[in-house]
């Protein structure tokens, strides 16, 4: 591997991207709000990535944005590349299903081990699983050799996370230390003199396990806010672990109720903090705790770009959130050949797209800053 050059994600993507809101980031393309109705989606609903309504919005986008550059061009081919089995492999089986199109899928998470490749076949649709970035190169080639062009029939979709940027298996460690720390960050602003930093992190390390999903339901939000809640006192990480383990605690909204009929013991900032994320949470919004989102985006962006050029290849892999080289460099060469690339984000919009405030400032989303790519 080395190291080349700073570059974005928006050298072979564009704007073409959606992240969680699935507003796009080209606006040519419409909202959500937008094309509801045509989707068959409720208001108020915004799907995950594993969900067949979140397919339909994600075809419903594909068709609109071949449109815009090649009208008259149907989309017959599907390629996704991604880094997670589950999540990615189904959301490409999902979008293959709902746009009638033949796919292939690229899935890999870089390991010490052997190379491998492993293929596996749902009808015409296949995926590979690897765990070199490296054999994308490869799968490319597989893809011609068996007939399954790359052309402007084809559309390519790129994960952003942990795929194009921040590798799994890589890179993807400093994407979490980024989340990390504006969890640690939002939760001793909030709680000042009061935060424990080394209690901050058992509980944070505790609950974030597998275990504790079904509580959480593997939300960063909610987990940011238990935090919260366990710095302040009102609970402590001993009775909350032992009654969630007993069922007593079941679910993160009857843990929230119990605590809104608590919420006097907290002074005026955590009163309002809570208020906010008590009714947030009742109106269906997944990312209830929008100052760490905000501190997200601000500890992502300080892991981009940020390695001097001349540094040795490690101090890269251990400090940046880089590009991964594999993946940009097939990327461009599938769009020069025609094919329609698109990105998604399961990342939150607050996490990736600066405020109003911050954008008059120069601050621009996380798909358009710059870093250094690195790859074979």
């Amino acid at each position: 591997m080395r190291v080349h050059g700073r570059t974005s994600i928006h050298e072979f993507l564009g704007d073409m991207i959606v992240y969680r809101n699935l507003a796009p980031m080209d606006h040519r393309l419409p909202p959500l709000a937008d094309i509801r109705s045509e989707v068959r989606l409720a208001q108020g609903v915004t799907p995950r990535k594993t969900e067949l309504a979140y397919a339909r919005i994600i075809v419903h986008l594909l068709r609109q944005a071949r449109v815009l550059d090649a009208p008259g061009t149907c989309i017959e081919r599907l390629v996704y590349v991604g880094d997670t089995r589950l999540n990615d492999g189904t959301a490409f089986t999902n979008i293959c299903c709902i746009g009638g199109w033949h796919g292939r899928a690229f899935i890999a998470a870089e390991s010490d081990d052997p190379a491998y490749i492993e293929v596996s076949k749902q009808g015409q649709e296949r995926i590979y699983l690897t765990n070199r970035w490296a054999a994308l190169a490869g799968f490319d080639r597989s893809c011609r050799e068996e007939g399954f062009p790359l052309d402007a029939r084809a559309a390519v979709i790129i994960d952003l996370d942990k795929t194009a940027l921040g590798a799994r298996g890589r890179n993807d460690h400093v994407i979490d230390e980024a989340r990390v720390e504006a969890v640690r960050h939002t939760v001793g602003d909030l709680l000042g003199g009061d935060f424990d930093a080394a209690g901050f992190q058992v509980a944070y390390d505790c609950l974030n396990q597998p275990e504790f999903h079904p509580f959480t339901t593997d939300n960063q939000d909610y987990l940011a806010y238990i935090c919260l809640v366990l710095g302040s006192g009102l609970y402590t990480l001993e009775t909350m672990v032992a009654e969630i383990r007993a069922g007593r605690l079941a679910s993160f909204a009857q843990f929230l109720a119990e605590v809104d009929s608590r919420a006097a013991g907290f002074g005026p900032a955590l009163c309002d903090i809570h208020r906010d994320v008590y009714t947030l949470v009742l109106r269906g919004d997944p990312t209830p705790l929008k100052v760490f989102r905000h501190n997200e985006y601000l500890a992502t962006l300080e892991r981009m770009g940020c390695v001097d050029d001349q540094a040795p290849l490690p101090e890269f892999l251990k400090r940046e959130i880089l590009i991964t080289e594999e993946v940009r460099s097939v990327a461009l060469e599938w769009r020069r050949r025609g094919a329609l690339l698109f990105g998604l984000s399961d990342k939150p919009d607050e996490a990736s797209i600066p405020t109003d405030d911050l954008a008059t400032r120069g601050y621009r989303p996380i798909h358009q800053v710059e870093t250094h790519a690195v790859g074979g």
